[in-house]
């Protein structure tokens, strides 16, 4: 049952970065021409909020480990570190 509450978390608030990022979008500076990457915003911010809710983790290396570990059948196009770190 704690699994599904998590996950159920995890859904949430990824539906809830993708009703906000119209209005984010505007605020988020992209230093990219790739305007449809594989791994999207909303999927970064989604691990982001995510990790330092559940779990406490608060640095982009911490995230990223946590993410490429515990979320990874979410997220299967997380990539490397470094790509995370740049994004």
């Amino acid at each position: 049952m704690i699994f599904q509450d998590k996950d159920d978390k995890l859904i949430r608030i990824y539906f809830f970065i993708c009703d906000k990022f119209e209005e984010l979008q505007f605020y988020c500076e992209r230093f990219s021409n790739n305007n449809s990457p594989e791994f999207t915003d909303q999927e970064i911010m989604t691990i982001y909020l995510y990790t330092m809710h559940h779990e406490g983790h608060f640095k982009v290396k911490q995230i990223h480990r946590f993410a490429s570990e515990y979320l990874r059948s979410w997220f299967p196009k997380i990539g490397s570190y470094q790509a995370f770190n740049n994004r």
